[in-house]
């Protein structure tokens, strides 16, 4: 089975109107650039986005937001994108949000084939609200569902054509837990390899997961937020 695909258009030329798609990333820190840049361009419309945040205005997750084709957002944050809280404010787009922890949790419980579990996170607040909850031990407990998707849009610094997958770094954040959380999970790397360059120790998603894979061109890297030290007067 070929995985490999020459381009990020033709890696998302099947998510249709209406997918859920996990995107991986945290701020801008390991997101998928070009699949999120091929989807913006595709025109794909009323999306159900599963990623930590927003990202910022015109940049990856943004860029969907800024086109109106995301329809709801499941993430801990609204980040520093201006317009997500907006369209949030003014009943535009659809936000759910969760604890970082339950989120990572729904996401690896998904992946796991775990439909539901308990955590005491959010009990009496209004992330508990109408949601089913339990003692155990003495203490309450809310039900949180798992979460999975239709696509998983992965980044990883090197994969070989198989599918195997290294992140560098902080980079790795959600990535690993989304590849194995959506049903077709596409993968962008930097250095594309081929079978046995990479040390199978040093593997942190197994090909079996990734459906697709493709290098990308170009990445930007943006920083989210600069911060600098001032100069001495």
């Amino acid at each position: 089975m070929n995985k490999v695909f020459q381009n990020a258009m033709d890696a998302v030329a099947d998510v249709q109107d209406g997918a859920t798609i996990m995107v991986g990333g945290f701020g801008l820190c390991g997101i998928p650039e070009n699949l999120l840049a091929a989807l913006h361009q595709k025109g794909t419309r009323d999306l159900t986005i599963v990623s930590n945040n927003g990202g910022v205005d015109g940049f990856g997750v943004g860029l969907l937001l800024q086109a109106d084709q995301i329809r709801k957002i499941i993430a801990t944050y609204v980040g520093e994108n201006h317009r997500l809280e907006q369209l949030a404010i003014d009943g535009k787009i659809e936000l759910e949000l969760n604890p970082q922890g339950t989120f990572s949790e729904r996401i690896r419980a998904g992946g796991a084939g775990i439909p539901a579990f308990y955590t005491p996170t959010g009990y009496g607040t209004l992330i508990g609200e109408g949601k089913e909850t339990r003692e155990f031990d003495g203490r309450m407990y809310v039900m949180e569902r798992a979460l999975k998707a239709d696509f998983a849009f992965i980044k990883a610094w090197k994969g070989d054509t198989l599918g195997n997958l290294v992140y560098r770094k902080t980079a790795r954040n959600f990535n690993p837990m989304m590849a194995t959380a959506g049903r077709v999970a596409i993968a962008e790397v930097e250095h594309l390899v081929q079978p046995g360059e990479i040390d199978p120790d040093a593997v942190h998603t197994p090909a079996i997961f990734i459906k697709r894979i493709l290098r990308g061109p170009q990445y930007e890297k943006r920083i989210e937020k600069r911060t600098v030290r001032k100069a001495a007067s």
